[in-house]
């Protein structure tokens, strides 16, 4: 669960290199066993989005309030 900008960022970034990750597989996995190797990447990719959707959909309060992230 995400509670703040900050862990908002971090899980961004997290799904950006699993992405990269999966792309590679992609690439060098062999066909027959590609959907076995990349289905644990997609789930965790699916559960992250799910938490990043749940934080920007709920109001900011006290215990959530932006904190500046700079990339």
């Amino acid at each position: 669960m995400i509670e703040n900008d900050l862990g908002l960022h971090v899980t961004q970034e997290r799904i950006v290199h699993f992405q990269r990750l999966l792309a590679n597989i992609r690439k060098s996995a062999n066909p027959t066993e590609f959907p076995a190797v990349s289905s644990g990447y997609r789930l965790e990719i699916e559960r992250m989005q799910a938490d990043v959707l749940d934080y920007l959909t709920r109001p900011v309060t006290h215990t959530n309030e932006p904190v500046e992230v700079v990339v």
